[in-house]
């Protein structure tokens, strides 16, 4: 089974390539890990208590108020105030930086955990692709499990800006652009993926600077030469054939875990040229 990883910074149009994906004639199971994020830190869970231990003493509104219609559907706590939560960790200070990083902490070894029954289940009931949806795809090192990841950019920050603010009005200037900034350059992703491989489509790039028409064009390429380099027949040749199976998914994190040290310190050695 070929794991796509599906990724970009925030208002690129990563979401809407992904509803692209779900749709025919492409038709590809999707684990979004946005809403799997969400699932492991509704009310009840231990991602919630843990949020709420951390920054519920220093941020007040971190909980929806008790009588808000959301919270009523939860018997278990009032769910997480998640623009309050926001607004307390994306940003470029050191403070909001580590509590950025201690959210991630909380969140990610329970969100891998439910990508992993996800992964399984797709392979078992015989996907010969899964689209694997994460916004910070190669921060969190999950590249390294994909064996195409693709990337959604666009070429001008100014229409992200736009974009995100079109889509979320409540945002202030600042704070989409702290939202941004938080999910690194466009170009930074781009590049990785490039570095990839596109040739062999190990990465690929879908480029949203137009309407969703130029979008569906872009996808519709990125699937083409996807599918030349993983044909159908080659997925149900790993699925009948475990043990083959297990030995290419081991060679593909070889190769990925390579092409990260590679990356590793090609940007090393261009920051001791500065």
């Amino acid at each position: 089974m070929l794991i796509i990883g599906l990724t970009g910074s925030i208002a690129t149009g990563k979401s809407t390539v992904s509803s692209i994906l779900s749709s025919p004639p492409y038709s590809l199971p999707i684990i979004d890990t946005d809403l799997l994020a969400r699932k492991v830190v509704e009310p009840g869970t231990p991602g919630y208590k843990a949020i709420v231990n951390y920054f519920g003493p220093s941020t007040p509104d971190l909980l929806l108020p008790a009588d808000d219609p959301i919270s009523k559907n939860y018997t278990a706590g009032r769910p997480l105030n998640r623009p309050a939560l926001g607004r307390r960790v994306f940003g470029t200070t050191e403070e909001r930086k580590r509590d950025r990083m201690i959210l991630n902490k909380i969140v990610h070894p329970a969100v891998r955990w439910e990508v992993y029954k996800a992964l399984i289940y797709r392979y078992l009931t015989g996907s010969w692709a899964v689209v694997l949806d994460v916004p910070l795809l190669f921060e969190s090192g999950m590249d390294l499990i994909c064996g195409s990841v693709v990337v959604v950019g666009v070429t001008d920050p100014e229409v992200q800006m736009a974009r995100l603010r079109a889509r979320d009005p409540h945002l202030s200037a600042e704070d989409a652009e702290n939202r941004v900034r938080s999910q690194g350059d466009v170009k930074g992703k781009v590049e990785k993926a490039e570095f990839r491989g596109t040739k062999t489509a190990r990465g690929v790039i879908v480029w949203n600077d137009g309407d969703k028409a130029d979008l569906e064009k872009e996808v519709r390429s990125a699937m083409k030469t996807i599918a030349a380099a993983s044909p159908r027949w080659w997925a149900w040749m790993l699925l009948l054939a475990p043990p083959l199976g297990v030995g290419i998914v081991v060679w593909n994190m070889a190769v990925n875990f390579l092409t990260q040290k590679s990356w590793a310190k090609k940007e090393k050695e261009e920051k001791a040229k500065l």
